[in-house]
């Protein structure tokens, strides 16, 4: 039996078809939206049609913007001989928030992961290697730290040494607050490697 009518339910299905909502969320957030005044509703759907219309990748970096090139890449201010690697937008905006990284980025939009199919030819590692023809000094791989992560900047790093470039990745270990005792043996021994002098 279906609780609510056709058009609240389409709703509710739509909006619980977004990647971290689910049928609680969906249906609260529906709920919300028909209760909206009708010009904010309108406002809210054009802005998702010009979004959808208006946003592509950056030509030099691959993140997402509605210019020919991003902010980041567009500004005379930023090191443009240091390059960023990252898997995806949302790491690329999590170092723009701490605001203390110059440099510019490359959004790979993937990660190596040969059991999803996902191979070197998957993701933007053709066009950071194009990039790389450019006067660059230091690429800072900064994936995850996952298997995929790991393989991704292993498989970056033995195409990039050959030409010159320093290749850095970025240290992982211990977070802030974790007790050490429920750490995995691996983050504990890469938390070793990338220890600093105090």
């Amino acid at each position: 039996m279906e609780l609510y009518s056709g058009h609240i339910n389409k709703l509710i299905e739509e909006l619980a078809a977004l990647p971290g909502i689910g049928s609680k969320s969906a249906q609260r957030l529906a709920f919300h939206l028909i209760n909206m005044p009708e010009g904010k509703v309108k406002r809210l759907a054009q802005s998702i049609l010009d979004a959808k219309e208006n946003v592509r990748y950056c030509s030099r970096c691959y993140t997402l913007t509605d210019k020919e090139i991003c902010p980041i890449c567009a500004n005379h201010n930023r090191n443009h001989r240091v390059i960023m690697v990252v898997e995806n937008v949302r790491d690329l905006a999590a170092y723009e928030k701490t605001g203390k990284y110059d440099g510019v980025y490359h959004v790979l939009h993937g990660a190596i992961s040969p059991m999803l199919g996902i191979g070197p030819s998957d993701i933007k590692l053709k066009e950071l290697l194009q990039r790389l023809q450019e006067e660059v000094d230091e690429v800072i791989i900064a994936t995850n730290s996952s298997l995929e992560g790991e393989t991704t900047a292993m498989y970056i790093s033995k195409l990039i040494k050959p030409m010159g470039i320093r290749v850095t990745r970025i240290a992982s270990g211990v977070p802030v607050g974790g007790d050490l005792e429920y750490i995995d043996e691996v983050t504990l021994l890469r938390a070793l490697e990338g220890r600093v002098e105090l």
